[in-house]
């Protein structure tokens, strides 16, 4: 795989063919070697052909991930700046903020159940994305903690840069049973959100305690863990794409998932300096 961009310049070495299988033992693209035996994009397993020009270089990744990270900043700040969360405005907001939360998360579901990536999909669960995180962002800038939202922009991109580091450098070691793990914690994870949830709407008061006080840190903490988790997964599935020379349109479920995982994380960074600012 081949790609301008120093920073991926490791990540370009030679594509295996995409019609043969990963010999047992063999690393890939410099990873060590793991538990995957066969080549995921094989025709046998999706038929679209992957000769030439038609398979996904890191370039394409990069430039599609620019593209829906650059629609969800885009509409993220025209909506700080279009739906103000001052006390006249504060319900419409609110209100349109919790609509395009929905139809971005309806979006994100079709798209994790297509059997191949929408562009169209993916930049629409974007854009509504971008509306929700404005208004949030907005709403905690304003009522929290005032440049609590460049402190979280600027430690998401600091998670970020650590597990790229850690992943290039190989510290961290992605395989089923990892994928395993990660899978089933946030499994769990989600459930104690869910339960929080239920809690808070039936009267429990904070609900399990985890939008307050240091428990609540805590669980921000753990939720940033997980989405640095998510990220080394995209990573390797990002390597094993190129690698094995997938399809170009998987560029844009490569973009899909990064969008998706740091968001997970923005949001968690958010939570926990938010948390910890109103404790102080």
């Amino acid at each position: 795989m081949r790609t301008s961009n120093p920073i991926f310049a490791r990540w370009s070495g030679t594509r295996a063919d995409a019609h043969t299988p990963r010999p047992v033992g063999v690393p890939v693209g410099g990873r060590p070697a793991d538990d995957y035996t066969t080549n995921p994009y094989a025709p046998g397993a999706d038929p679209t052909p992957r000769a030439g020009g038609t398979a996904v270089t890191m370039d394409d990744v990069i430039m599609r991930t620019a593209t829906t990270l650059g629609t969800v900043a885009l509409t993220a700040v025209l909506s700080w700046l279009l739906l103000p969360v001052d006390q006249a405005n504060i319900g419409r907001s609110y209100g349109l903020a919790t609509g395009a939360a929905l139809i971005a998360f309806v979006l994100a579901m079709i798209q994790t159940f297509r059997r191949t990536p929408s562009s169209a999909l993916i930049l629409g669960y974007a854009a509504f994305e971008g509306v929700f995180l404005g208004v949030l962002s907005s709403s905690v800038s304003t009522y929290i903690a005032p440049g609590v939202v460049v402190q979280a922009v600027l430690g998401t991109f600091a998670v970020s840069a650590g597990v790229l580091i850690a992943y290039r450098m190989r510290w961290i070691r992605v395989t089923r049973r990892f994928a395993g793990f990660v899978g089933a914690a946030a499994t769990g994870f989600v459930l104690l959100l869910v339960a929080d949830l239920l809690f808070s709407a039936f009267g429990a008061g904070d609900g399990l305690g985890f939008h307050s006080g240091g428990l609540g840190i805590v669980f921000g903490v753990v939720g940033i863990v997980l989405g640095a988790a998510f990220l080394a997964l995209d990573f390797q599935q990002i390597e094993d794409a190129v690698v094995y020379g997938a399809p170009r349109e998987q560029a844009w479920l490569a973009a899909f998932g990064l969008t998706t995982t740091l968001v997970w994380i923005y949001l968690e960074v958010l939570r926990v300096l938010s948390l910890f600012n109103s404790d102080n």
